[in-house]
């Protein structure tokens, strides 16, 4: 946003050129080898190298932990690809991952201390636990959306004697108008779930 200060960190993501992630967030304290603490926080241009380590920094401490994978257990409707994305062993830091086939949310694979406290590791945890409800919700929700997205258009179609493709091979297509009557049922069908979700 215009004229407004970004705090956040820098996380390495796996995709083109490698190219780094910000990831908005306040100003928090990032556990390395030895248990040693240093806080991570930097403007949205050009912040300061000295407040975060350089990006894939290999450290030579065995005291770095990976989340376990997860993703075979995550959800049956809609199968993730996300168990593909596995940051490096020797990392000592939480990771963004390249956005969900499914869900289209990045997923955090969160560092774990070698001395982290049973404070830290019930909030690890139930973190995990809310990323993972919500890679489910989302995953099913645009699911969902598209199958019957694709009903409404095919059974529009129809009711006007059209055929599913063109004599072109394209895939007909309704316009804005008609495409907002099947929004707004979508909506309104989906109204109780959204608003479950936004407690």
């Amino acid at each position: 946003m215009p004229g407004k200060l970004m705090v956040g960190r820098v996380v390495p993501s796996r995709g083109l050129c490698d190219r780094a992630v910000r990831q908005p967030l306040a100003p928090s304290r990032l556990r390395c080898a030895g248990g040693s603490r240093r806080t991570a926080a930097m403007a949205a241009l050009r912040p300061p190298r000295r407040f975060f380590p350089p990006l894939c920094r290999a450290f030579s401490g065995g005291s770095c932990q990976r989340v376990p994978e997860r993703g075979g257990e995550r959800r049956d409707a809609a199968p993730s690809r996300v168990s593909r994305f596995c940051p490096p062993r020797k990392s000592c830091h939480d990771w963004i991952g390249p956005p969900d086939k499914y869900s289209n949310l990045r997923p955090v694979h969160f560092y774990i201390p070698e001395n982290e406290s049973p404070l830290e590791q019930k909030l690890r945890e139930l973190r995990q636990e809310t990323q993972e409800w919500n890679q489910q919700f989302w995953a099913n929700q645009n699911l969902t959306f598209l199958k019957e997205k694709e009903k409404f258009i095919d059974s529009r179609l129809k009711a006007k004697g059209l055929e599913l493709r063109a004599e072109s091979g394209q895939k007909a297509t309704l316009n804005a108008e008609e495409m907002a009557d099947f929004y707004k049922e979508f909506l309104s069908k989906n109204f109780q779930k959204h608003m479950y979700y936004n407690r």
